[in-house]
């Protein structure tokens, strides 16, 4: 293929920008995204910055040809640090169209792992902003293997060299131009197959260094369907997603994207009367976000008269803010809480109704209820094995009320971990379902049970369990029924010694405003409520915290293992 040569256009190929063409031709002036743009008078945003779904599909084709041109080819691994803005949705999609494979890495993650997650990823291109480009120079960032840069956003300065985004869409709309004066079709889109490698997203990394999930084609096309399916999207909604990735979603799904004037990597500190005008702005009928998103929301306190569905994943959804986003929605409306990873998304979901039905059991010690399976998958729980399972056997499976381990095998469940075989080898089995194929069954390292009507409920992850000399005990049953008490903000178990012989310890965040000279008493009335059940008589040690360690992106996942480590010093001495 010669540099200017563009893919055939496949309109069957299994790829997530294969619906753009169609939507552009159906509807060319809906917008397909929103971005916040230049401040108003009154502070907020103009949302002065429209991209339409005809501009969107024109000018993907034109970056892709640009950057095919530049040498940035099908297959090719190619970082992409850009702010949400229309610059970042037209270069994915661009490079979807080439079937090159881009990276994206979680922006909350610490530098050292960011290096670690790009030195593994091995990229051959690297696109970004100026301060991306800074950054890599100076932290050495895939020096050895990076040999296309394109920046976005300005010119290209000398230290780090390459192209602009700029003047390659430029290029590649000139080159579009030139084989349409020919009678030649200027479409870009590969004829990329479902099992070819659609790229690879690094994981937040709650326990160790962040892995690259390993997306194919057929994996987004299948997260469109059950998306689709499981909360009823429909083309033509407005949504307003506060995670940028999951907008990715949307123009395959017919929506238009309000990207949210905030942060997006720091949701707990969003300014909710921003939030709020966009929503009442463009009549968002849609919310995505993370629980502490919800969180600033719900105390803000303001009601939300044109949301139909809000989704909330990324971590539980504390039961009290489920409450109150349900009272400030439309009696009709409703809140999702999808369970997943980004390994496998969605694999279960729950609405609001059902999970208040739930709360009582919750904060009984019973754990989250996360709904049931959506159809498509297979979920099953197996005993809690700490060892890699190489093919799956029936007898794993445990019966209704038992706690082990969830796997899911469905759609979209990704087959591998990139150039993290070990990874790999531990959370996936193979399983034979006939005598020619097999499938990926995904280990999702969380402990939960299925109760008598088939509901899934969530027990906690498996690295996080507590085994003492008395059994098994799990984040989920044992902190939410602490976390009823008045005075506290939220508790975290942790486990000090040998697995197996674990001495179970409580950590406390109290409620701001609540003087540090409270804890004695709130310290005996949690040890009252520990002897009312049998599954929290065996906590005995309960330390205040001044503020638990938490990812910076949900502001919501505790970091355990830091807080284990902190309560085994604190209780040096004590425990011998």
């Amino acid at each position: 293929m010669s540099p200017d040569a563009s893919p055939p256009s496949m309109p069957n190929a299994t790829n997530i920008a294969a619906v753009l063409p169609r939507i552009a031709a159906e509807r060319p002036e809906q917008p397909a995204m929103r971005c916040p743009g230049r401040p108003g008078p009154d502070g907020f945003a103009r949302y002065d910055v429209v991209l339409t779904y005809g501009a969107l599909d024109a000018r993907s084709d034109a970056i892709a040809a640009g950057l095919q041109a530049y040498g940035i080819r099908r297959g090719m691994r190619t970082v992409v640090m850009v702010r949400p803005s229309p610059e970042f949705f037209l270069l994915m999609f661009a490079l979807f169209k080439l079937g090159a494979v881009p990276v994206l890495v979680d922006p909350g993650i610490d530098r050292g792992a960011l290096k670690q997650c790009l030195d593994e990823a091995a990229p051959e291109a690297f696109i970004g902003i100026p301060l991306a480009q800074f950054a890599r120079r100076v932290f050495g960032w895939g020096l050895k293997t990076i040999r296309r840069v394109v920046t976005v956003g300005t010119r290209a300065w000398p230290l780090w060299r390459g192209e602009t985004l700029a003047r390659l869409e430029r290029q590649g709309a000139a080159l579009l131009a030139a084989k349409a004066a020919r009678g030649e079709t200027t479409a870009m889109l590969a004829d990329t197959h479902g099992d070819e490698v659609a790229g690879i997203l690094f994981t937040s990394g709650s326990t160790g260094v962040p892995k690259g999930v390993v997306y194919r084609h057929r994996h987004f096309i299948a997260q469109i369907e059950l998306l689709r399916e499981a909360f009823g999207i429909a083309p033509g909604g407005v949504d307003l997603p506060t995670f940028p990735p999951f907008a990715l979603f949307d123009p395959a799904l017919g929506l238009t994207s309000i990207i949210p004037d905030m942060d997006p990597t720091r949701p707990a500190n969003a300014d909710p009367r921003k939030l709020h005008d966009a929503i009442r702005r463009f009549g968002v009928t849609q919310l995505f976000g993370s629980p502490a998103l919800m969180r600033v929301l719900a105390e803000h306190g303001e009601a939300l008269p044109t949301l139909q569905r809000v989704t909330s994943a990324g971590a539980p959804v504390p039961p009290d803010v489920v409450s109150t986003m349900r009272g400030l929605l439309p009696a009709d409306a409703q809140f999702w809480t999808p369970y997943g990873a980004t390994e496998c998304l969605p694999v279960a979901v729950i609405e609001a109704r059902e999970l208040e039905t739930t709360r009582e059991a919750t904060e009984g010690g019973a754990g989250t209820c996360v709904g049931r399976p959506v159809a498509a998958n297979t979920v099953r729980i197996i005993r809690i094995l700490d060892d890699a399972i190489a093919y799956w056997r029936d007898d794993y499976v445990v019966g209704p009320g038992v706690i082990g381990e969830i796997t899911v095998a469905g759609p979209s469940a990704t087959n591998e971990y990139f150039a993290r075989p070990e990874a790999t080898r531990m959370a996936k089995i193979r399983e034979r379902v006939s005598a020619r194929e097999e499938r990926i069954v995904h280990r999702m390292g969380d402990l939960g049970y299925f109760d008598a009507e088939g509901r899934l409920w969530f027990c906690g992850r498996k690295s996080h369990r507590v085994e003492t000399a008395g059994g098994l005990m799990t984040t989920e049953q044992i902190e939410p029924i602490f976390n009823t008490h008045r005075r506290v903000a939220r508790t975290a178990l942790v486990g000090v010694g040998a697995r197996g012989m674990q001495t179970p310890v409580l950590c406390v965040e109290l409620k701001a405003g609540v003087p540090e000279s409270e804890w004695v008493h709130v310290q005996a009335e949690l040890e009252r409520m520990a002897m009312r059940e049998t599954k929290t008589a065996r906590i005995h040690h309960f330390l205040r915290h001044p503020g638990f360690p938490v990812d910076i992106r949900h502001n919501a996942k505790i970091g355990r293992e830091k807080l284990a480590e902190w309560a085994k010093a604190q209780l040096r001495g004590v425990l011998g």
